[in-house]
């Protein structure tokens, strides 16, 4: 699919944003809300611009400034829970004139038959740096 076709620069692997992230190339944005990344867990040096809050996961007011302010003329890689949120965000951060992506996966990766992420792909299970508090 092109980028145009998408709507926003591209989907890349958790592994290649991880290396984007390392050599300066790019910035990460964790889209999640405030919850999530308190409770699951977040990316060390990640930029924390919720794209809907809670309670209710009403739009962040502020994204756009807060986006255009982390992006710093640098790529933009989005993450959230499994890839949903973070390709609405890629698309808007596009809109808005910067080059934009999408973590494919997520930060927990798809669910299994039980319902439970964190077994099929995404950022935790890949073994890339994470924390909890």
């Amino acid at each position: 699919m092109s980028n145009n076709e998408l709507g926003y620069a591209g989907d890349i692997t958790p592994d290649m944003a991880y290396e984007w992230m390392q050599s300066g190339q790019a910035v990460m944005v964790d889209v999640r809300s405030d919850a999530e990344r308190e409770w699951v867990g977040f990316v060390p040096g990640a930029v924390a611009v919720a794209w809907k809050q809670w309670p209710g996961m009403a739009m962040n007011p502020t994204f756009d400034d807060a986006i255009r302010t982390a992006a710093s003329g640098k790529k933009i890689v989005f993450l959230c829970r499994s890839g949903v949120r973070s390709v609405a965000a890629a698309k808007r951060a596009t809109e808005l004139g910067l080059e934009a992506y999408n973590i494919l996966e997520g930060f927990e990766g798809d669910a299994n038959q039980e319902g439970h992420r964190g077994t099929q792909g995404g950022w935790r299970m890949r073994g890339l740096p994470w924390r909890q508090n």
